[in-house]
């Protein structure tokens, strides 16, 4: 066989493979009709992915209307392979061994402080050592890893990370020197909306918007589906709009060194730090001597919001206003088609979306999908295995 044919063969057999993991179950006769090719080549194709364990098959389903034999359904083996998923972050970090289809087979975390400076890839490879063992699954079985770190990456080097205190740090290849496969690293927020776009909120969504509000409030964008990185790989960074000048003509500090401006005071953290100055002032406030003792925490101020205390809806409600702004002034931008919210904050999700909604509907040209996270506290890894199954040419590379 000639290279050509040879390449030919090779294409189409992963598209076949792809029809299937996307339309399953589904007959040969049905594959042949979507991706235009002659029933023979697709029928030698499945058979060729059923020898190999890529694809199996399953019951029969419904005759044709000219009635006949009823055709048997190809299901996609998501258990073919399996992916790691790595969400580093500042407080802990998560790691999950996952099937082909984003399930969660098994999950590890541990403390990013205690291993920050004493080893966290090899503690890293630790957990993925034990979840492989626990599962009965061998390394060879599995394609790759894929990593979302809190800070602007290029070409998997972690550029700056301020709250890993890394700069210019060589993860993906400190990493690869801990595992027998390949790695592939990228933001944390980015990797979050590969993951909300594969199996979440953004499903079949091609323009899409992941806000992430925790202590800090950043984003990750796609266009035409396909990851906007920026020029110097660092697009989405909305915590640095300004969405009120007057602050920036008196004395404005940020909230941490390095902050924009957006998330020191709409952060989780600014959030807290106004909730607290407040109740330190009113000893009369029911939080008064828990805000004497130390830091008030962003979702207290929500809690006491949503129960109707005023000073906590006052500063949650300007809080939600300037978020508000930065969506706007975002989607004014990109026109997406969906603006997905997550990050910590948004546990409180039922008070501030019906209010955001309110104002980006008023505010924008053209409506705008505003949801929460599907994907919730795993965002992070599930992103992760996607970000290593498009970047390794995903379900297409197990041939």
């Amino acid at each position: 066989m000639n290279q050509r044919v040879q390449q030919s063969k090779v294409m189409n057999k992963k598209r076949v493979l792809h029809c299937i993991q996307q339309e399953s179950p589904i007959s040969r006769a049905d594959i042949a009709a979507k991706i235009h090719l002659s029933k023979p080549t697709v029928s030698l194709l499945v058979d060729e992915l059923l020898q190999e364990n890529k694809v199996y098959e399953k019951g029969i389903g419904p005759s044709s209307s000219q009635g006949g034999r009823k055709p048997i359904h190809l299901y996609f083996n998501a258990r073919a392979a399996y992916v790691i998923g790595t969400d580093i972050g500042g407080t802990k970090v998560k790691t999950i061994l996952s099937d082909l289809n984003g399930t969660i087979i098994h999950t590890k975390s541990f403390s990013t402080a205690s291993h920050l400076r004493t080893g966290l890839l090899e503690q890293l490879s630790k957990d993925v050592s034990s979840m492989l063992a626990a599962e009965g699954i061998d390394v060879t079985d599995v394609l790759g890893m894929g990593i979302g770190v809190p800070g602007i990456t290029k070409n998997g080097v972690v550029i700056d990370a301020p709250s890993l205190d890394w700069v210019r740090y060589p993860i993906q290849s400190e990493a690869e020197r801990h595992f027998p496969f390949p790695v592939y690293v990228e933001n944390d927020v980015n990797v979050a909306v590969l993951g909300e776009q594969w199996i979440g909120n953004a499903r079949n969504k091609k323009h899409v918007l992941f806000i992430a509000v925790g202590t800090g409030i950043g984003s990750g964008i796609i266009i035409h589906d396909q990851l906007y990185r920026g020029a110097t790989h660092a697009s989405g960074e909305v915590g640095y709009m300004v969405t009120d000048r007057r602050d920036l003509e008196g004395d404005f500090q940020p909230i941490f060194h390095r902050y924009g401006y957006l998330e020191s005071v709409a952060g989780g953290k600014a959030i807290g730090a106004t909730f607290t100055r407040s109740v330190v002032l009113d000893p009369a406030h029911p939080a008064h001597q828990a805000a004497m003792a130390g830091e008030l925490s962003g979702e207290l101020a929500f809690r006491y919001a949503s129960e109707g205390d005023a000073a906590a809806m006052a500063i949650v409600d300007d809080a939600i206003t300037q978020l508000g702004y930065g969506i706007i002034n975002a989607a004014s931008v990109l026109n997406p088609e969906v603006i997905i919210l997550g990050g910590g904050v948004l546990k409180s999700a039922d008070y501030i979306l019906p209010k955001l909604e309110r104002m980006v509907n008023e505010y924008l040209p053209i409506p705008v999908e505003l949801k929460v996270s599907e994907l919730g506290s795993n965002v992070g890894v599930i992103g992760a295995v996607s970000l290593f199954l498009r970047e390794h040419e995903g379900t297409g590379h197990l041939l």
